[in-house]
């Protein structure tokens, strides 16, 4: 009889630690995290794309639970400026980080 109760509730003690593995804490971002943060800095890139006053190809974008660098090159102050705005507009964007250089 124990042996059937132990190989019943096996699984479900296998799915919560597997499910806990998932879970973030101070240190790391949870699975949810990692994909939102994918999410804002994919919609950040295609803002830049989009946007003929600044160059996708010269500044990088990072996001950090919610938080977004930017960071390379620009021609010029307002570029910089332009890369910040934009990404300060995307959903989920809590701060940004502007550190682009201008050349």
């Amino acid at each position: 009889m124990k042996r059937s109760v132990i190989r019943e509730w096996l699984p479900y003690t296998a799915l919560l630690l597997a499910l806990g593995g998932c879970a973030g804490n101070a240190q790391r971002e949870s699975t949810g995290e990692v994909i939102d943060d994918s999410v804002i800095t994919t919609k950040v890139k295609t803002a830049f794309v989009e946007d003929q006053k600044v160059s996708a190809l010269n500044i990088n974008v990072e996001t950090n639970k919610g938080v977004v660098q930017v960071s390379g090159f620009a021609k010029d102050q307002q570029e910089s400026w332009k890369a910040a705005d934009l990404a300060r507009h995307i959903r989920g964007v809590k701060a940004v980080r502007n550190d682009i250089v201008v050349k």
